[in-house]
């Protein structure tokens, strides 16, 4: 066996996430895998027969038996998803441990896991809501300090009408949105580095457009750049998580539909509502799952591929596009 087996456990962690981190997950998804891996390694320290140090536990202390005591102990107080969540983070490090030669096998077979739930969808309640939320952005309200209505109109927009998560529409650049009239798309860097393009409607284009002229004038020229963020602070500033965040609980509270909003979904009810409308408006789960950027459908790790006709046609069945039609004028030429 490798000479490592005696290592140190929390050298043989960093090292993991170190491997992991390759893959370019999200910062919190990084920062989740080691609270879980040393959360578990805490109890076993604690569990041991003479109570060690976190620092001197090794490897060979990880029995399936030690492993099943500690996970019964951190299933306690956890919620399934945050059990089933923590189980899978030790079974991908163990995983790693027997492709580098450190450990025989991997011991988490042995340990029971809740059954993982399909989260369930959270969009915006009210067959209205979204029109409301839209109408209420647009208006140049006097309460303000400082409004910009085409740039919150903007961000209300894309979440709606292309589904975006928050880290991807805080990745989007100006030179996200591209192709020819009438095929118009944003080029999306998706969760794990994945990227995907997301076809959008001439009313969306329109509102897009409608904000980076304001956007000039606000800011000059060059504050448009291919390479700038697309969203913006007040102050010309890329938007950060939780100004976005902000951005939109404001429009919330503005457009009066806090009730309508599901707990904890904030944002997300956004990404959520775009989804439960291409669904009710006819488009197939691959249609769906494509466009959100899911890497598969229940456990598979392939692409569902459907051409890009099928796509816009999805996108063009989402009936919350057709609310965008009043709110910038077409250019009369």
């Amino acid at each position: 066996m490798h000479d490592k087996q005696d290592e140190s456990l929390m050298v043989l962690i960093e090292e993991f996430l170190t491997a992991r981190a390759t893959r370019k997950p999200s910062p919190h998804t990084l920062a989740a895998y080691r609270r879980d891996l040393h959360a578990v390694a805490a109890l076993v320290a604690e569990d041991a027969a003479t109570p060690l140090p976190l620092g001197a536990l090794s490897i060979t202390d990880l029995s399936p038996r030690v492993m099943r005591a500690a996970f019964a102990r951190f299933a306690a107080p956890r919620a399934p998803a945050s059990v089933h969540r923590a189980w899978s983070t030790w079974n991908s490090f163990f995983t790693f441990l027997v492709a580098d030669g450190i450990v025989a096998g991997n011991p988490m077979p042995a340990v029971g896991r809740p059954r993982a739930l399909l989260p369930q969808p959270k969009p915006l309640r009210g067959a209205d809501t979204p029109e409301v939320l839209l109408a209420s952005a647009a208006r140049d309200e006097g309460r303000q300090r400082d409004p910009w209505p085409e740039r919150d109109v903007a961000v209300l927009a894309v979440a709606l009408c292309a589904g975006l998560r928050l880290s991807e529409l805080l990745a989007l650049r100006v030179g996200s949105l591209g192709g020819r009239p009438g095929e118009r798309r944003i080029e999306v860097l998706g969760k794990g580095g994945r990227p995907r393009v997301v076809p959008i409607e001439a009313d969306l284009d329109r509102v897009l457009v409608d904000y980076l002229d304001s956007r000039a004038r606000r800011f000059g020229s060059r504050s448009v750049r291919p390479d700038s963020a697309l969203l913006v602070d007040r102050r010309g500033e890329p938007l950060r998580r939780g100004g976005l965040q902000y951005l939109v609980e404001s429009c919330f509270r503005r457009a009066g539909i806090g009730d309508r909003v599901p707990r904890g979904a904030r944002l997300h009810a956004l990404r959520h509502t775009f989804a439960t409308r291409l669904a009710e408006d006819g488009a197939s789960a691959a249609e769906i799952m494509r466009l959100l950027g899911h890497a598969s459908l229940a456990s598979s790790q392939t692409y569902i591929e459907v051409t890009a006709g099928q796509q816009r046609d999805a996108v063009r069945a989402n009936r919350t596009n057709r609310a965008l039609a009043g709110l910038v004028p077409v250019n009369q030429e």
